[in-house]
């Protein structure tokens, strides 16, 4: 049973945004590391983003650097992921994912980032298609 569960996604064209949702009623996320992450169809799982536990440190992809922004609300106990100037080659299935990582077990964000395995808590995903 997941403990996240994520919205937000859609239909758009390209050059369009979408706003995605990653939420939970079981933690407070705020003490928590998130992850974006994606998969497209005959395409392994990618790293999108991460957001850290301690200091809110962030990592992007290169291929989303620059168009995607992660962010905390903890009002709202979530953790957004703003997706602008959306292309075709983000179509994918894209899944959030926590954990309680304390950062300084990794160098930097983006190892923790590229540590899926350490990730326990996944959504189901939302679908993300842009397309003209």
């Amino acid at each position: 049973q997941s403990q996240v569960a994520e919205s937000g996604g859609g239909l758009v064209q390209p050059g369009e945004s979408l706003r995605l949702s990653c939420k939970t009623s079981e933690f407070e996320l705020k003490y928590y590391a998130v992850g974006w992450f994606r998969k497209a169809p005959g395409k392994e799982r990618e790293v999108v983003s991460c957001i850290g536990s301690q200091d809110s440190s962030t990592y992007y992809a290169d291929s989303v650097k620059g168009r995607f922004t992660i962010s905390r609300d903890n009002a709202k106990n979530t953790v957004d992921l703003q997706m602008n100037s959306l292309k075709p080659e983000d179509t994918a299935v894209y899944y959030c994912a926590a954990d309680f990582l304390p950062q300084q077990r990794y160098s930097s964000v983006e190892v923790m980032c590229r540590t899926i395995s350490d990730f326990n808590s996944w959504g189901q995903g939302t679908q993300v298609t842009v397309s003209s």
